[in-house]
């Protein structure tokens, strides 16, 4: 992968958090340097980070409302300081519901449709090639990432989709039906391109042992617009 030199990254870990070693890897394989761990009983991030991550999992055993109990943890006080001031955050699978129950994307995850996990490749339909994430994606290009999920159905209501659609804030699509979600959205970003959440796993197709690739462009662009902004 590129490797964006000093790329200070932190991953956040939840009760029942399972993919944070995962993205760990996925982000010290694109900077060079091993992600920093945080707890998310830790009140404050690390001085000086350029990116945080919310990985994939079961936070609190998805209690309540997968990822309502992690949006209220006293960590999500700092991310939600730090997306405000301009950092980028990502958020995958629980990840995604955490960030969306702490409002700083819109719209809920809720039961798939049929009311099944869902575990498989998904393919997916890049959007939006115009943010950090996704300048390494051509527009309109199909790519595989892994699902693995039981609330990724994306659900908003009518203004807030076409609001999305409007403002070229939907980044990736799903090109199949997979689990329910309104006009198909499998990852969103918000008014300033900068918090990215998404459903599917792009931490798990970084190499071609994982059955693809497609994921590692992801953190490829990320790591070269952190190094142009350097």
């Amino acid at each position: 992968m590129a490797q964006a030199s000093g790329w200070r990254a932190a991953v956040v870990t939840f009760p029942g958090s399972n993919c944070d070693r995962d993205m760990a890897v996925a982000l010290e394989r694109a900077s060079g340097t091993p992600a920093l761990r945080v707890w998310h009983g830790d009140s404050d991030l690390p001085e000086r980070l350029d990116f945080i991550a919310l990985p994939g999992g079961f936070s609190y055993g998805d209690y309540l409302r997968s990822g309502a109990m992690a949006a209220n943890s006293p960590i999500m006080r700092a991310v939600k300081r730090e997306a405000e001031r301009g950092v980028p955050v990502l958020g995958v699978c629980n990840g995604f519901q955490v960030i969306a129950e702490a409002g700083l994307l819109p719209g809920a995850l809720m039961r798939n449709a049929g009311q099944r996990f869902v575990c498989r490749d998904a393919q997916l339909k890049v959007e939006n090639t115009q943010t950090r994430f996704t300048a390494g994606y051509a527009a309109g290009e199909t790519i595989t990432i892994p699902v693995a999920h039981h609330d990724g159905n994306y659900f908003a209501d009518e203004a807030t989709l076409d609001a999305l659609e409007g403002d070229d804030r939907v980044v990736f699509r799903y090109a199949h039906a997979t689990n329910g979600s309104r006009r198909d959205i499998a990852g969103i970003v918000n008014e300033s391109g900068t918090v990215l959440g998404m459903m599917p796993h792009p931490e798990r197709a970084i190499e071609a042992a994982h059955g693809g690739t497609d994921g590692r462009r992801l953190f490829e662009s990320l790591a070269r617009s952190l190094a142009e902004a350097a």
